[in-house]
């Protein structure tokens, strides 16, 4: 009725608004104030990109979070979670490689497991590392994505093919990266091996060696995590 006689002239909207504020109706979120601590509850140890959590993941998708919200005893569809999904900042992310074939029924156990080590870890002080082989690159003056500050018209000359150079100054390398979870530091080790173990715990010993040992002086175990692999050492 109010909004008929808003249109009737009968009641006063100011020009910039097509109602007077209070119209429509209230958002879940005002019906039910404790909603969105609800879904961050259930997304805390499940998603990435919360500073706090040192491991996050995403193993979620909106209608198992719809259906754990109303488990919980609030009224609300998958749709509306995607709503309230933007209210607490998330997006939707390009893929990233992290599956391995089928999901296991414990996979969230495992991710949890090492969450755990690794705040166990982080509050002993003791290292705790991500690790990985990245593409091999050619050695050489060969063109890379991205760009760097030089002087106007005065652009990097780089080879038109990228062709291996096959001599002992160039060739191909693999990079082998080791990230410090604890101290946000990372370091990268080139070499000239495939992608083996032997290789990876000669790149593992060199971080130690290079900047591990003078971060953790005291230190008598190592955590270990990469995309399909987490121990102790």
């Amino acid at each position: 009725m109010l909004g008929i006689k808003e249109l009737q002239g009968e009641r006063i909207v100011a020009p910039e608004r097509l109602r007077n504020p209070g119209g429509g109706r209230k958002s879940v979120i005002e019906k039910d104030p404790k909603l969105l601590e609800s879904l961050d509850k259930i997304l805390d140890p499940a998603t990435r990109g919360n500073p706090e959590s040192p491991l996050r993941w995403s193993s979620k998708n909106i209608v198992k979070l719809g259906k754990e919200l109303r488990d919980m005893g609030h009224s609300i569809s998958a749709n509306t979670v995607q709503v309230l999904l933007k209210e607490l900042r998330y997006s939707l992310q390009s893929n990233l490689k992290t599956r391995e074939g089928g999901n296991h029924e414990d996979r969230d156990q495992q991710f949890l497991f090492i969450k755990e080590q690794v705040e166990q870890f982080q509050e002993k002080n003791q290292p705790v590392i991500s690790v990985d082989a990245k593409k091999k690159e050619l050695v050489g003056d060969f063109k890379n994505n991205g760009k760097e500050y030089r002087p106007q018209g005065d652009p990097e000359k780089v080879r038109v093919h990228d062709f291996m150079i096959k001599d002992e100054d160039h060739g191909r390398v693999t990079p082998y990266g080791v990230y410090d979870l604890s101290s946000n530091t990372g370091w990268v080790n080139l070499g000239t091996d495939s992608d083996t173990s032997a290789f990876a715990v000669e790149s593992i010993r060199r971080w130690y060696y290079t900047m591990g040992q003078q971060a953790y002086p005291d230190a008598k175990e190592l955590l270990i995590t990469a995309d399909s692999y987490s121990g102790n050492t």
